[in-house]
């Protein structure tokens, strides 16, 4: 392995230490408890390190939050491995995995969600990467009913995005296993729903 390989990896490892350090202290104490000096102290790195793959505040949390975007992307990824319907189905129970309903991810999302409210500029990156997640959610109905249009397709995965968004919320309340089981099973309703009758013109 030659050196650069090496050097490349090293430097890949220590920006997700540096991402996940920024990830950490937002879901602990919001926008306020991230400096580049706490990120720093978090990710076990010097200072500089910081500065030097990010020029301050403002590019390390875009960075960071384009890093839950991949995540994200990750939870509606297609598996040629699988049939359709069973892909959707994985990625509709994937968002009520065991990783996933914890205080600290659950508490990462409403920081998020409360920073795109509050900064024009990282509402643009939550609007891009909901976008990015509706498509994926989309794509994956879309393959599973083929008989949907794109717009039916997305309607659909608006609405179960919705119900996501509720159980994750809902989950800090330490709702029961069984109320998630339900909200799952409702997005699986919503999407394998039979195809709405076509319209046609009275005569």
């Amino acid at each position: 392995m030659g050196t650069n390989t090496v050097n490349s990896g090293e430097q890949i490892d220590r920006q997700s230490r540096i991402l996940e350090a920024a990830l950490e202290l937002l879901s602990r104490h919001g926008i306020s408890g991230v400096s580049m000096r706490a990120v720093a102290r978090e990710a076990g790195v010097a200072l500089g390190l910081v500065n030097y793959y990010y020029d301050d505040k403002t590019s390390l949390i875009r960075a960071a939050l384009h890093r839950v975007d991949e995540h994200d992307l990750q939870l509606v990824a297609q598996d040629s491995s699988l049939a359709p319907d069973e892909q959707l189905r994985k990625a509709l129970r994937r968002v009520a995995g065991a990783d996933l309903l914890t205080t600290r991810y659950l508490s990462l999302r409403l920081h998020l969600w409360a920073l795109a409210q509050a900064d024009e500029g990282y509402a643009e990156i939550n609007a891009a990467a909901f976008d990015r997640y509706l498509d994926g959610v989309a794509a994956l109905v879309s393959n599973a009913k083929t008989e949907l249009s794109w717009e039916e397709c997305r309607e659909r995965a608006a609405d179960i995005v919705v119900i996501q968004n509720g159980m994750w919320l809902t989950s800090l309340l330490g709702v029961d296993n069984a109320s998630i089981q339900r909200s799952i099973a409702r997005t699986e309703e919503i999407a394998f729903a039979p195809a709405p009758p076509a319209v046609t013109a009275q005569q």
